[in-house]
């Protein structure tokens, strides 16, 4: 980051609120004692009181004790004790003016994060902001309308690029505006995928999510986790933490790196950023079956993106924004045929590579039907639960993943 002081208008004031924090302290300083961390308690006190170099220490211990193990086995207390020190150390950056500083701590907290003190970081984000946005910013994505996707592919060039026997046999079917009713009764009690048009016209991401300049606006300065690599069962897979103004330049460059694309997926980037989720409505297909909204995800990348071969737990509707992806489906009764990985770790991903196909290792996979699509600007794509999914970017790409659970049990997995 060049630059971490914003020129121009009144000076701050002493800092942000936090009421959560302050009335939480105490009780969350005890529960983590209680857990082994008296070092991180003692430099906590000391941060409470103004000192940086003691709230940067408890946040590197913080910080330590997320990386400890596998993610899930993280102590919730210890993402809690992250979010606390990430507060203290980002109230140093706001007084002394260093508002990008202060944003990109504020965005950790919430990436990394518990949910005791959300409500603190997301209205210390909101003051921040605005004293981010008073300055003038100039996009260095060059001189054109800065839209992300403005040309056609040539669909010769595309096939080359897709698995074997692509857009040849069965496509998922289309249909426009179905009603719930139609929905219910031959697509989600049945298990068969659809794609579904002429529903998301009044979205404000429709118009706005292809403009490059409105996403530098809102979101430009806030930090995000993206994926570098060919996919996630590479071995030269990696994960980094940029700006969103960075992440916008790598897919404005076209050209990947030496580790591959990089790919901001899976993220629930609309809890983090709040103006990006007034652009988008939860299509009422999600209460389908009386169930709950489990998660709602960002898959935001250039052409070239890959998901490999996988299956997920719950109902699913990908609603595609911004470009076009090529997604090929297999039934969830082919499970065994499609070899899943061992372990607890892969055991929805496939051993078979679409791309680079070993016939020798999996010779019956090329004859195992399957529905394909290429799914186009303004259509969801229904996914029912434990169906196998491969999905390619073929242009730049903007998705939204909206992931329900039956009624009867909120727990699919």
């Amino acid at each position: 980051m060049s630059t971490t002081t914003v020129s121009g208008g009144d000076p701050p004031s002493r800092g942000f609120d936090t009421p959560t924090l302050d009335r939480e302290a105490a009780a969350l300083l005890h529960a983590i004692s209680e857990h082994g961390g008296y070092a991180y308690v003692s430099m906590a006190v000391l941060a409470s009181g103004g000192d940086i170099r003691a709230a940067e220490a408890a946040r590197e211990m913080a910080w330590e004790q997320l990386h400890s193990g596998p993610w899930h086995s993280v102590l919730p207390v210890w993402r809690d004790a992250y979010s606390m020190a990430c507060l203290h150390v980002a109230r140093h950056h706001y007084g002394n003016g260093e508002f990008l500083d202060a944003l990109r701590v504020l965005d950790l907290g919430i990436i990394m994060g518990g949910t005791l003190l959300r409500k603190d970081l997301d209205s210390a984000i909101e003051k921040v902001s605005e004293q981010t946005r008073r300055s003038v910013r100039v996009s260095d994505l060059g001189n054109s309308e800065h839209r992300l996707v403005d040309r056609e592919f040539d669909m010769a060039e595309v096939l080359q690029l897709l698995p074997v026997k692509s857009l040849s046999t069965k496509l998922v079917v289309k249909k426009s505006a179905l009603s719930l009713e139609k929905f219910l009764k031959d697509h989600y009690l049945s298990g068969c995928p659809v794609i579904i048009s002429d529903c998301m016209s009044h979205w404000p991401a429709k118009m706005k999510w292809n403009d490059e300049d409105y996403l530098l606006r809102v979101a430009g300065d806030r930090t995000v986790p993206v994926e570098v690599g060919k996919n996630y069962l590479c071995t030269e897979w990696k994960q980094e933490l940029i700006t969103f103004s960075e992440f916008l330049q790598r897919i404005k460059s076209d050209s990947c790196s030496p580790g591959g694309p990089t790919y901001l997926a899976q993220h629930p980037l609309f809890d983090q950023i709040n103006e990006l989720r007034k652009d988008i409505f939860i299509p009422d297909y999600c209460f389908t079956g009386g169930g709950e909204l489990r998660s709602l995800n960002a898959w935001f990348g250039p052409a070239g993106t890959v998901t490999p071969l996988h299956h997920d737990p719950h109902h699913n509707i990908l609603a595609q924004v911004v470009g076009k992806k090529y997604i090929r489906l297999y039934s969830s009764s082919l499970s065994e045929e499609l070899s899943p990985h061992s372990g607890t770790m892969l055991h929805n991903s496939s051993q078979v590579d679409l791309d680079d196909m070993d016939e020798k290792k999996f010779p019956k996979v090329q004859d195992l039907e399957f529905v394909d699509c290429i799914l186009e600007e303004g259509e969801m794509l229904y996914i029912p639960p434990k169906w196998w999914h491969y999905v390619r970017s073929l242009t730049t790409s903007f998705s939204v993943s909206f992931w329900w659970s039956e009624g009867e049990s909120s727990d699919a997995s």
